[in-house]
């Protein structure tokens, strides 16, 4: 039966880079080599079944990180790498939104779009597990043989419609709270005060939801270039951890 990763001891990159380090070698073994009958090999012996199952409690750990790390006060606010900005109709005229004493408005705007992001980040943990779960063993080949994000490419296929639903009553939920829409279309009414500026329609809770789960994602793709660029430390132990040896 296969212990809990200590992610605190090595690191959830060790535990992650350990993990498609060993499936990476059993498929080059296999591919010089007649595969096994089934119910053959030695016993206690590192099957194909228990490295994809390391590989999977592996993803878990690492999704469960990057949501960690998004669906937590400035999650979203505190990351440049994923802050959400004005929408593209508002930023060409931000300076001169500040201009006309908008400035405090712009602000109360962005910080609250964030924090409806933080608060729907924690959603996003069971949508993931589900599709760990329904990872096949044909899944964890194609993502160790894939590039960069190969991982996150294959989260943004089986989850991206799911999360979205998830994450929209949320997010709205969350604009009602603080008062997002208000605050928007306040924002808004100031383009009144700028000459031959045109104000354009904007679904704000769809624009928000799109921001978080393309934030989301940065930060699952941030994770797993670092695993694939950092090679993992201590292997022998590490493995007797991960499968139980």
């Amino acid at each position: 039966m296969m212990h809990h990763i200590r992610v605190k001891e090595y690191g959830m990159p060790a535990v992650l880079g350990v993990c498609i380090l060993v499936v990476s070698l059993l498929l080059g073994t296999w591919a010089g080599a007649q595969a096994p009958k089934k119910g053959t090999g030695s016993s206690g012996g590192l099957t194909a079944s228990k490295a994809a199952d390391g590989l999977k409690e592996a993803l878990r750990v690492g999704t469960d990180h990057a949501v960690l790390r998004t669906g937590k006060q400035d999650g979203y606010f505190g990351n440049k790498l994923i802050k959400i900005l004005l929408p593209d109709n508002l930023k060409p005229v931000e300076q001169g939104l500040r201009a006309v004493g908008y400035g405090p408005k712009v602000d109360e705007l962005v910080l609250s779009m964030n924090r409806a992001a933080e608060k729907a980040a924690p959603f996003a943990k069971d949508i993931f597990v589900n599709a760990i779960t329904s990872m096949t063993f044909d899944d964890a080949t194609k993502i160790l043989k894939g590039g960069d994000t190969s991982a996150t490419d294959f989260f943004k296929r089986k989850t991206s419609g799911s999360l979205y639903k998830a994450f929209r009553p949320v997010v709205d939920n969350s604009m009602n709270q603080v008062g997002t829409v208000q605050q928007y279309n306040e924002v808004v009414a100031g383009l009144d005060n700028i000459p031959f500026v045109k104000k354009e329609s904007l679904d704000i809770g769809h624009y928000v939801t799109d921001k978080a789960l393309d934030g989301l994602f940065v930060i699952v793709a941030e994770e797993e270039r670092q695993i694939r660029k950092n090679p993992a430390a201590r292997v022998t132990n590490l493995l007797k951890d991960v499968f139980g040896r």
